[in-house]
């Protein structure tokens, strides 16, 4: 028996290679197929079954893909409607992998499909659970993404969620291993944890929702309370899944084009395409194309591609270091961005030496701000960070700009004043510079430097204080 865990950062998101006697079977798949094919082939295996925990809001599955290309048949849970062929499995339906045995445990309260997957070992013996987004370690999915309105409520699917962990999870023994489909910075939990995998035993002492003494009520406050607005992709990321997509292979094919500076300059101006820059941030301040926007790939790049920029169809052009061109059309990919038409040859340089024009944004460090703050307390700063960041501690000055809700929330800034933005780290802030440059903000100062720095420094912070934690984060 073989389980392999195929972490990706990105989208903290983990997908599952099982085999046993030359037969494989994938759980929850990224978009690309190789990585699987590939693992297939140097293990001599083939890979017989696909299994999705439910449809997934955060990244496009690579289910169909990967089933045209090895004929597995791909396995959904109850109450699973698609547009494309699929085996949906009835509650206890089992499926034989090599000496190995799947039994599907119907689990809903995420969404009413999430389907958590029981492996039993060679002899027969309850070894380990694929979770998807019902129970992730130290936290659950949250219950907000697949509401309908006049039908389901958040409370209904917590509802629903508190009864499947309670009758179908927690019963089992507290040796089984637990394997989300998420880790620590997902969207799909509140506060998951940075280890990717557990035992049920150790969940039942540390996890919050599954506490024995919980009653139903109080699961279901406890996990609705204080949620977010989902990022805009995951529901049409949701759809994809549910209705199908195009093949990444057309996909990489379309975006893997070649543009001279003259032919990308050309190409932008005709398709009103977005140029996208995912070069580190310390470069794309020192110059960039006009009205690019940023979105570094050595950052959480995919969920925020999906978080602000609204149309999956959008034209793209991208700007990306030497080399790693391909990488972003697939990563865009991964989250429903199949419109990348083109990058730039030989990167930003040689966009540089065409002497074409460039532009900048202005930076300075965490000690040139305190010093301005000090002879200037009036200036204006725009925090960036999210809600609970805020919370938190803030300059006191500092007004809450959230980068998540940016393109709801430009009204509440003026263009001809200048403002000072600030993140934790300098990666939000340089986002948002981009998007406020693109869109006419010409009086921007970025900051780059941790809040911690910032703690350090003579700037007065302070806590946000607010008797309703949902009315603060409203």
């Amino acid at each position: 028996m073989i389980i392999e865990q195929i972490y990706t950062g990105c989208l903290a998101q983990g997908a599952y290679y099982i085999e046993s006697d030359g037969e494989a079977a994938i759980i929850d798949p990224l978009r690309e197929s190789k990585p699987y094919l590939e693992k297939a082939e140097a293990q001599g295996t083939s890979i017989k079954y696909i299994f999705e925990t439910h449809f997934h809001a955060d990244f496009v599955s690579g289910h169909l893909d990967l089933a045209k290309k090895t004929g597995a048949k791909i396995i959904y849970g109850p109450k699973a409607d698609t547009a494309y062929e699929k085996h949906l499995a009835k509650d206890g339906e089992e499926f034989k992998l090599g000496q190995l045995t799947i039994r599907v445990l119907h689990t809903p309260g995420h969404t009413p499909e999430s389907t958590t997957y029981l492996l039993l070992d060679e002899q027969g013996k309850e070894y380990a659970i694929f979770t998807g987004d019902t129970l992730f370690i130290g936290d659950v999915g949250r219950p907000d993404l697949a509401q309908k309105s006049g039908e389901l409520t958040k409370e209904d699917l917590a509802g629903w969620l508190f009864d499947s962990l309670r009758n179908k999870i927690m019963t089992l023994p507290d040796e089984v291993l637990v394997y989300p489909a998420h880790g620590a910075g997902s969207a799909c939990g509140k506060n998951m944890s940075s280890e990717t995998w557990s035992t049920l035993g150790e969940q039942k002492k540390t996890n919050y929702a599954l506490r024995v003494d919980m009653t139903k009520d109080e699961f279901i406050k406890e996990v609705t309370d204080g949620l977010l607005p989902p990022p805009q992709y995951f529901a049409k990321n949701a759809k994809m899944n549910k209705m199908g997509y195009e093949s990444i292979d057309t996909v990489m094919r379309k975006g893997a084009v070649a543009l001279s500076p003259a032919a990308f300059e050309t190409v932008a101006n005709e398709t009103e395409a977005l140029i996208l820059d995912v070069r580190p941030k310390q470069e794309f301040v020192k110059g960039f194309i006009p009205n690019s926007i940023f979105i570094g790939l050595d950052g959480t790049f995919a969920p925020w591609v999906g978080a602000l920029i609204v149309d999956l169809q959008q034209p793209i052009l991208i700007v990306a270091p030497v080399g790693k061109e391909e990488e972003t059309v697939k990563r865009l990919a991964r989250v429903g961005y199949d419109n990348s038409i083109g990058y730039l040859d030989g990167g930003f340089e040689s966009w540089e030496k065409s002497g074409k024009e460039i532009d900048q944004i202005d930076t300075i460090d965490v000690a040139t701000f305190a010093k301005r703050y000090e002879e200037s307390p009036e200036i204006k700063i725009l925090d960036v960070r999210k809600p609970g960041e805020w919370s938190g501690e803030h300059i006191e000055t500092a007004q809450h700009f959230a980068l998540d809700f940016i393109n709801s929330n430009m009204g509440e800034i003026q263009a001809g004043k200048p403002y000072y933005l600030h993140c934790r780290s300098g990666f939000r802030s340089t986002i948002a510079a981009s998007i406020l440059k693109a869109r006419g903000y010409q009086q921007l100062i970025n900051i780059h430097g941790t809040f911690a720095d910032i703690e350090a420094s003579s700037i007065p912070t302070t806590a946000f204080v607010c008797p309703s934690t949902k009315e603060a984060e409203a």
